[in-house]
């Protein structure tokens, strides 16, 4: 899920496609269409519909929900934990 957060943050305002997400994230399409209902409902990334085509934007709450997992992360990684 992370993955998914992390490249359409990369995109910024412009958004991603489901192509960019796919790639980035390495996932299938049914797989990653999961996480794009999971994380749409739950107010983490917008869907823009333009020209027929989908593109992904971070929420603020979106942003703040990978800011504070990659904290989590650095804090996993000095008691010497993989995440």
């Amino acid at each position: 899920m992370t993955d998914v957060l992390d490249s359409a943050s990369i995109h910024g305002q412009d958004g991603a496609t489901k192509a960019n997400l796919m790639q980035k994230a390495n996932l299938s399409h049914s797989r990653l269409i999961t996480f794009l209902e999971n994380m749409t409902s739950s107010g983490l990334i917008n869907n823009i519909i333009y020209q027929g085509g989908h593109t992904y934007v971070l929420t603020s709450k979106g942003i703040q929900f990978l800011s504070e997992y990659r904290k989590f992360v650095d804090i996993a990684d000095s008691f010497g934990l993989e995440m």
